[in-house]
């Protein structure tokens, strides 16, 4: 039987969210059935190091995303791969207006944002009335499928939702390595949240939170770097906001949400966030802001997690002291998210639309 060959297309393998999701695709894709490649705009990133050996990598060696298009339709155009999957949003966008010219290869786009609060460049957004071109779109949560049919015409048989997954394996073997880090104060009670520094993530509106916990002994430790580092900085000396520490990018978080006594999700908005369910996969309680991309989807109250509205910064810091005054069960924590979110079940999902679009 003839392998199915899979490129999936990534600007790299940084430590992301689309690029963790690839990596465990490609990883562990059926190899009597798929032959999988990944197609990287430039050979970087740490999600490298965990890729199998038999993924082949096909580097184009391109800074700028603009500028990849003409190789990546000459990767495509050689190698005549059975399926093309696109795992980020702005790659998508441009493939979309060029589909047509492979009508013997069949195209995935996975989306990893609800579109129109993350895309604000009118020639990005050009690009979407081409979105229909694709065999199959792939949403992760209920607020962007929403988002693609009302607002950018999309046709509802054209998307599939399938939430991320979540590799316990990888995650408990992160762990189980994984001493308390030095900077969690014993006599104080440890908070964490990670994300890139932009605007997204909604750290402005943490600190904001935090300003009025600053008398308590409760320390914030916040994991990622971005373009807004020296903006929160300054918020955090303007504030005087002693109990918060940048801890930069960090390659095993795991160490830090082990070891956390609330894992908080300040972001405006989100795709399906990985990050929340990872909290959920090291047994760690969670506070997310009510925003779009799947949040309520993945909290179920008072067992993993809460919901709340950061916009209200009191309600949100009194919701943080009581968390942190009460008691959670690990286990059931980690349940929660298992028994939806685990690779095993999301796997099977990815490879059945692999299948099923080979079918047609």
């Amino acid at each position: 039987m003839k392998k199915i060959s899979v490129i999936f297309i990534l600007p790299d393998l940084e430590t992301g969210g689309a690029e963790r999701i690839v990596t465990t695709i490609a990883n562990h894709l059926s190899r009597d059935r798929f032959e999988p490649k990944i197609l990287l705009l430039r050979k970087k990133g740490g999600y490298l190091n965990f890729l199998k050996k038999d993924v082949e990598i096909i580097d184009i060696n391109t800074e700028r995303i603009r500028h990849s298009l003409k190789p990546i339709l000459g990767e495509i155009y050689r190698r005549k791969p059975d399926i093309v999957f696109s795992g980020f949003g702005e790659v998508n966008a441009y493939l979309s207006l060029f589909i047509k010219l492979f009508p013997r290869t069949k195209f995935i786009a996975r989306e990893t944002n609800v579109v129109s609060q993350h895309v604000t460049r009118k020639e990005i957004k050009f690009f979407y009335n081409f979105y229909n071109n694709y065999d199959k779109i792939i949403a992760q949560s209920d607020d962007m499928m929403r988002d693609l049919t009302r607002n950018f015409k999309i046709k509802s048989d054209k998307i599939i939702k399938i939430n991320n997954p979540v590799d316990f394996d990888f995650i408990e073997e992160k762990m189980a390595f994984s001493p308390k880090p030095e900077c969690f104060k014993y006599n104080y009670k440890n908070v964490v949240a990670i994300g890139n520094l932009s605007a997204r993530k909604g750290f402005d509106n943490l600190l904001k939170v935090f300003a009025r916990l600053k008398n308590e002994n409760i320390l914030l430790h916040i994991l990622g770097d971005g373009k807004d580092r020296e903006v929160l900085h300054q918020m955090k000396d303007f504030l005087g906001l002693k109990n918060i520490v940048f801890h930069g990018r960090q390659e095993n978080p795991y160490q830090f949400l082990k070891y956390a006594d609330l894992f908080i999700l300040s972001s405006r908005y989100e795709g399906f966030p990985n990050v929340l369910l990872e909290a959920g996969a090291c047994g760690t309680y969670s506070l997310a802001n009510n925003c779009p991309g799947g949040i309520n989807e993945i909290i179920q109250n008072n067992i993993n997690g809460e919901i709340s509205d950061i916009d209200n910064p009191e309600d949100f810091s009194q919701k943080i002291m009581r968390i942190l005054h009460g008691s959670y069960d690990k286990d059931s924590i980690k349940n929660s998210i298992k028994s939806r979110f685990s690779k095993n079940i999301i796997l099977d999902r990815y490879e059945k639309v692999l299948l099923d679009l080979m079918k047609k």
